[in-house]
Formats: C-alpha cells, structure tokens, sequence
C-alpha cells in the first residue's frame, strides 16, 4: 500500500477531531475524503502533510513512517483551499517555486513549468499574476504548482470550493483526467457527494472524527454498513417504525430503523404499480419537476416519503390517492445492517450487506 494510515486520534483541547482513523490506499488512486463539515477530513489531510501532529497513531508513504518527518521530508504536494498562490508572483513563477527550492538549474525548471504548463491549459498565461487569472486558471496553477517537485502524493482541500457551479464540473473532469496522466496518488477533501462520487475512484465516509466506511462509490451507495452512510448518501427516507410494512417480516422489523432510498419506491394509480397486493395505500402531498423524473412526497401511515415517477406516466396532483409499492429497504439495528426484499413479491430472504 502507498499510504497506511494507523489509528490516528487527534484533539485540539477538549475537541476530538478524529478518533482511532485507520485506512490503506494503494498507489495510483484518487480517493475523496467525504463527510459534513467538521467531521475531521481536512485534520486527517493536514495530519498526512505534516501540517498537524497525531496525538497517537502512525502514518506511513511507501513502507517509511514518516510522522516525525517535516512536511517538505514527505514527498507531498498540497493544493489549498484559497490555493494560497504567491499574489506577487507570475504563472511561471508560481510553478517554478518548488523547484526552485530543489535547487534545480534554470534549464531544468524551465523544462518542467513549460511541460506542465501544456499539460494544465496554461498555454499563454505564463506572464499573468493570480487575481488576472480565473478561478478556474488559479486552481490549475496550484495544481501544477504542487506537482512540479514531482511528489510521490498530492493533497487537495476542498478544490473546486472556490469554483462557481458551472466550472466546477468542467474542472471536476479536468482533474480526474489529469491525475489519470500524471499517475499520482490523490487525497482530495470534499463535503459535496455528487463531487467525490463522480471523481473519486473511492471514497472515505469520514463522519464526527471516526471513518465510517471506505470503498468504490457504488460500492458505498448499494451496499452502505451504517445508517449514517445510508442517509448520507444520495436522497434517502428515513423511517423509525416500520413494523407494519406490508411485505417485510414484523420479527425481522422490529427494535430496527430503516432507510428507504426513493429510487426503492412505486408511487402510482390503481393499474400502475405491480404487485398492488404489497402496496401501502398513500395521499399525493407535493410532486417536484426534477428534469428526468417527477419527485413525489406521499404520505403513507402518517411519514412523508419522497419517490421518483417517470414522466412517461401521467402527472400526479397532491390530494390523488395512490398505491406505494416499497420494493426494498436497509435495515440496521444494534447488531447487523441487511437489505431487505418485499417478500409479497420476492423471496423474503433477506440480503446481508
């Protein structure tokens, strides 16, 4: 593995911003470190750069220990979040820094700025200083900025925060394609789920300092170990009694919550939905034009449930009453977390995840 994290706790007084974090990345990978705001993802990337202290616990690049190494000792590069470029200081300039404090020769540096500026976009912006640049051409400065030294890892805090919407996606492809070609390992932090689940090859749920779950984003999204990673994950209803579900096994409900996904959900007419038999009876309360599907809010046995309808079928109004279909849930209590089939028109098996 490129990076071996190790039960790493940190504090800062009477706050724990992380508590016993252990995970492996292998070389090569993009990983995004996802989670709330304040959940400890940037303390975990400025712990890896050298930035922070572990309280206890060990960090190791390629096979070395490196926690009593300084940060310039890591072989790191980091992008910040206000991409910190030096405001007095060209393009070029900014670029050549770190090389120049490799003591490279002018040869040398030119060589490098001018590859990664071809490489970046930069092409023509050489002469420029910062607040004459974009933010999107600031961010692929401090990009190429931070992999100009050649470091064996790059860091990134919240990149695209600073980003209007529309650029933010142009440069979310540009990012993935550009760790593609230059082959380095990448730790990005981001709180925005679609962000990391387009970009990242996989993803660390990181939630109040603990690691909820590490994994490929499908992965994560079908298969979630937590009720926190179920709900935080794409849309999802959350429902606390849900013994007399039609179609799920009282025993197996019961002392168990669960998180209903709307994509899980068949809202329709009577006709509409398959097996009606497993069908709750529900009222219409809000339905929400989304682009490519319709949102419907229904109300079943007093919980609001939010479910998508195709716009092939008729448009719902509120007050309609319907039939809702729920097809599958996740189930966690105190001593598992399992799928399970509405067994009225599956096999009641349940899936253990």
């Amino acid at each position: 593995m490129h990076i071996v994290a190790k039960h790493l706790t940190k504090s800062f007084g009477s706050f724990q911003a992380t508590k016993d974090v252990s995970f492996e990345v292998e070389k090569g990978k993009l990983i995004g470190l996802l989670g709330p705001s304040g959940g400890g993802k940037t303390t975990i990337l400025r712990m890896l750069a050298g930035l922070e202290e572990p309280d206890s616990g060990d960090i190791l690049i390629h096979g070395k220990r490196v926690n009593n190494e300084p940060p310039q000792s890591r072989g790191i590069g980091f992008v910040f979040q206000n991409y910190a470029l030096f405001r007095h200081m060209s393009v070029f300039d900014n670029i050549a820094f770190g090389l120049t404090v490799q003591k490279r020769t002018k040869a040398q540096i030119k060589e490098r700025v001018q590859q990664l500026i071809e490489l970046t976009g930069l092409k023509g912006l050489e002469k420029r200083l910062p607040h004459q640049l974009s933010g999107g051409q600031r961010q692929r400065v401090a990009f190429a900025r931070a992999i100009a030294p050649e470091p064996q890892v790059l860091l990134l805090d919240e990149p695209f925060a600073a980003i209007d919407a529309k650029v933010r996606k142009e440069l979310r492809t540009w990012l993935k394609e550009m760790i593609d070609r230059v082959g380095i390992t990448t730790i990005f932090v981001t709180h925005d789920q679609e962000e990391a689940v387009e970009v990242a090859d996989q993803i660390m749920i990181i939630h109040q300092g603990r690691l909820e779950q590490q994994g490929s984003p499908i992965d994560i999204y079908k298969h979630p170990r937590t009720p926190f990673v179920a709900g935080f994950i794409g849309e999802s209803n959350p429902l606390d009694d849900i013994s007399n579900l039609k179609g799920f096994d009282p025993d197996v409900l019961s002392r168990s919550k669960a998180i209903i996904r709307p994509e899980f959900i068949e809202v329709g007419l009577p006709g509409e939905v398959s097996y009606p038999s497993a069908a709750e009876r529900g009222i219409v309360r809000n339905v929400f034009f989304r682009g490519i599907h319709w949102q419907v809010e229904v109300e079943v046995e007093g919980d609001r449930l939010f479910a998508y309808r195709s716009l092939e079928l008729p448009e719902l109004k509120p007050g309609t009453d319907v039939h809702v279909l729920i097809h599958r849930l996740y189930l966690f209590n105190e001593e598992r977390h399992l799928i399970l089939e509405n067994g009225l028109k599956n096999d009641p098996m349940p899936v253990h995840i």
